[in-house]
């Protein structure tokens, strides 16, 4: 049975590439050298393909997919492995079948947006820890947003600059086309608009913070232990840029609804009473989660209109004016059990 790769090309999305297991299992046992065992197809990943399976007594993880970068982004993002921030080892990053792929060491466990509520409370701690691991690897007010390439300007590359290029079509992108399309949807279009508006009246009230932001924690992104007591892993770090931690806390709370676990971890909540944050990081906090929640419902406004999921869009687009009619959200009382 085959897996599909998907990639843009003009203004809509296209299959470009098919990696069946019986071409990765020859790929693979020509890499390296002997066969492999136990490959299985692995669920997750618009990008790129998966397969798992073992060789020489190491389980591995292989992905196929058009674009090299965020396999080389994976690979580079290992200089931000810690124990609460456990970043899987990529051994090979390579061409492949018209495209690219990667060689990962395996990881086991449990995806966050798949704990349910009655999970919730022990998820809580190891999520507390890796939200604080992202911030302690933040940089000064010098760098670039951009950490990857390590050669980004940092006159250019600022945090207000990324959220309001995130906002535009650009031709130049992978993922581009979409403004046309959401422009057919004319409600949707006008909350597009309406949410864009409200969004740059809110970015100056963020600060030019260089936390590391990962931009994606759930869609099959971070894994815990069966036993929920940690982290076992953190996937794909295409989307991740040095910003402000709130975007992180903005990206749970917006899905929350999507995944009832996550909403039951509150991570907003917690966040006020995380003892590494100051009176001072959370300055405007309100306002900052507000800008980031509509942020993040209008960049997947246009992210289903591109890949036309009709379904998602209205489900995003709903979700989307609750959030811009409700506004801030209330400070959280003082004190949060831990």
């Amino acid at each position: 049975m085959g897996r599909l790769l998907r990639v843009q090309r003009g203004q809509d999305v296209v299959v470009t590439a098919r990696v069946s297991e019986s071409d990765a299992a020859a790929f693979l046992a020509s890499y390296h050298g002997e066969p492999v065992r136990g490959l299985e197809w692995l669920r997750g990943g618009f990008w790129s393909v998966a397969y798992g399976y073992s060789v020489a007594g190491r389980e591995l993880v292989a992905r196929f997919g058009q674009l090299r970068e965020g396999f080389e982004m994976d690979r580079a993002a290992m200089a931000f492995t810690n124990a609460d921030l456990p970043v899987p080892d990529v051994v090979e990053v390579g061409d492949a079948f018209g495209g690219a792929f990667a060689v990962s060491v395996r990881r086991h466990g449990r995806f966050l947006e798949d704990i349910d509520t009655g999970d919730a409370i022990s998820a809580a701690l190891p999520v507390d820890r890796l939200l604080r691991a992202l911030r302690a690897v933040g940089s000064g007010l010098g760098a670039p947003s951009a950490w990857y390439p390590t050669d980004a300007d940092p006159r250019s590359s600022t945090w207000h600059r990324w959220l309001r290029d995130g906002l535009v079509d650009d031709s130049a992108r992978t993922v581009s086309g979409w403004r046309r399309k959401l422009a057919g949807r004319t409600e949707i279009d006008a909350l597009f608009e309406a949410c864009v508006s409200r969004v740059h009246q809110l970015v100056e009230a963020c600060p030019e913070r260089r936390d590391l932001v990962h931009g994606d924690l759930l869609h099959q992104n971070v894994m815990l232990s069966d036993d929920l007591a940690a982290v076992s892993a953190v996937f794909s770090w295409k989307c991740s840029v040095r910003g402000d931690f709130l975007f992180d806390i903005a990206w749970c709370t917006f899905w929350s609804p999507w995944h009832p676990g996550i909403g039951t971890i509150d991570p907003w909540s917690r966040t006020w009473a995380a003892a590494d944050i100051s009176p001072s990081d959370l300055a405007d906090a309100a306002l900052r989660h507000h800008c980031y929640e509509l942020h993040i419902g209008c960049t997947h406004l246009g992210w289903n209109a591109w890949t036309g999921n009709a379904d998602e869009l209205d489900a995003v687009a709903q979700h989307a004016a609750y959030i811009l009619e409700r506004g801030p959200l209330p400070t959280p009382q003082p004190q949060v059990g831990r």
